[in-house]
């Protein structure tokens, strides 16, 4: 018969070693970096990468640091004021599963439990574009300040498109602060590669990238179809954004087109315009600063996303529409981050009447409590397009009214969209498959592409001259490295059948 002190540790026993069976180690928190985290932070995005255990218990009291002040995940809207599609957040138990394996140790575990990583491509919309139109091998010349370079590439169509989704892909993904695309229908213009290229041309806005910033694609099935029309000859001017310092790096930026079948009637047309601007800021040093901007509607609109736009000095803003005593949510965000902006896409068509007045009101901190203010001590702020100046410069896309629109659910009709939805049973075979090791390389440089056809694999050195240039047939193939000196380098593959082009940044290292 047991006595009353081996009972009592008979239960000591029970409810402690479960305790210790169900401690956290990596592979319990993996999946919550895998769906929250490494969409940005990995190879070829955002630094520092976050794939595996290593390089994620090596940023842990950053990411406590970060998580509880909430820094990470970057999602600048205000999830109490309206929501929108692609929503970077994370949940209170993820929030706290990570928080608590970091403060218990960070412990590894058997990693081989962990569930593999995702696999990314380049590329985040499914299929093959219609048109693929790229900037060329640039290099930067943005040295003390910043540069700002228009490209204004041919489309060569021989007849109208309507646009329904593209996507950006900046070729050095860390010195591409910003794209903004504008549609030149007559295809007239002209690139200017200065660096001074500050105000755009053409006639129609398309959009644009930010780091972070998901692929544009516009609903494309019943409820509604929308689009944007590119004419026939038209020519498409991207303005892309070069932070100071980043003078001699090279970029490779190029844009994917997916147009609707031609002959697709029921389109309905997305414009792209930017109704709140204030050019009057005047932020004087040491001060604080409220400015405001507004735009009365003649029609009734539905507004499709929502791009507001300001520099470091802003640090909270907000959008909406009023009209006596009514007033429609747009976005707000409370702690503005220059590094984190976009398109945000409403999950609902958000409908406007005709007489409502659309309001911007952004607050500038010009003080030394402004941590993200880029002089220090600070300095007389004025409106402009260096990153040292401000800017009130808030975009809409939208659509002309039509009733029920406010009833349309955007997010379901992505969700089934198939340039969204992954679709396992169709293996890919386009370049975003292409595997370069090892990375960095000594003497040799394996190349892996999905498919047989010709290729033409390049070489180019920082100052953007092509060193080494290999023409190939087979889907594998090897490139000595020995007589090439160490330093980074941009490895180009082309497929000279489909004029698919896949650009890598390698490192030789012997």
């Amino acid at each position: 018969m047991k006595t009353f002190c081996q009972v009592i540790m008979t239960i000591f026993c029970i409810l402690t070693i479960p305790n210790i069976h169900a401690q956290t180690d990596y592979k319990d928190v993996a999946p919550i970096f895998y769906s929250r985290c490494t969409s940005c932070h990995h190879e070829n995005q955002h630094a520092p990468s976050m794939m595996n255990y290593s390089e994620t218990i090596a940023l842990s009291y950053a990411m406590m640091s970060d998580l509880m002040t909430n820094k990470m995940p970057p999602w600048p809207p205000d999830t109490s004021y309206t929501r929108f599609e692609h929503e970077h957040i994370i949940t209170t138990s993820e929030k706290n599963a990570i928080i608590n394996w970091i403060s218990n140790g960070g412990l590894a575990g058997d990693t081989t439990l962990a569930p593999p990583p995702p696999v990314y491509s380049p590329f985040q919309l499914n299929g093959t574009p219609d048109l693929v139109l790229r900037t060329g091998m640039f290099t930067s010349n943005a040295s003390s300040t910043d540069a700002y370079n228009c490209f204004s590439i041919p489309t060569n169509l021989t007849q109208d498109r309507i646009l329904r989704a593209y996507e950006i892909v900046p070729g050095n993904v860390p010195i591409v602060h910003h794209v903004v695309v504008n549609l030149d229908s007559m295809g007239t213009t002209s690139s200017s590669l200065s660096g001074n290229c500050y105000t755009i041309t053409g006639d129609i806005g398309i959009g644009g990238y930010a780091p972070g910033a998901p692929p544009t694609v516009f609903p494309g099935q019943a409820p509604l179809k929308a689009g944007i029309r590119i004419k026939a000859g038209s020519k498409l001017v991207l303005q892309i954004h070069y932070p100071a310092g980043t003078i001699g790096q090279i970029d490779s930026t190029q844009i994917r087109l997916y147009f609707y079948p031609i002959g697709t009637t029921g389109v309905r047309t997305i414009y792209n315009n930017v109704p709140l601007q204030n050019w009057g800021l005047n932020i004087p040093a040491n001060t604080t600063r409220t400015f405001n901007a507004s735009y009365t509607l003649p029609a009734a609109i539905s507004i499709f996303s929502d791009f507001p736009h300001s520099h470091k000095v802003c640090t909270s803003l907000v959008n909406y529409a009023y009209q006596t005593n009514d007033t429609i949510p747009l976005i707000r965000i409370n702690s503005w981050k220059f590094d984190w902006q976009g398109y945000y896409t409403f999950r609902n068509l958000v409908k406007v009447p005709s007489g409502y007045t659309l309001f911007s009101s952004h607050f500038f901190d010009n003080t030394i409590s402004n941590p993200n203010n880029p002089n220090s001590p600070p300095l007389n702020v004025y409106a402009g397009t260096s990153t040292t100046d401000e800017m009130l410069f808030d975009a809409i896309q939208w659509l002309l009214y039509q009733p029920g629109d406010e009833i349309i659910d955007i997010s379901s009709i992505l969700a089934n969209d198939p340039l969204l939805s992954a679709n396992v049973n169709e293996p890919s075979s386009d370049l975003t498959q292409t595997y370069v090791y090892p990375n960095p390389s000594t003497d040799l440089l394996n190349i892996y592409v999905p498919k047989e056809s010709d290729y033409r694999i390049s070489i180019f050195n920082i100052a953007g001259q092509r060193i080494s240039d290999t023409m190939v047939t087979d889907n594998f193939t090897s490139l000595s490295t020995k007589n090439v000196p160490d330093g980074m380098y941009l490895l180009k593959i082309e497929d000279t059948k489909s004029n698919e082009q896949f650009v890598k940044k390698i490192i030789i290292s012997h």
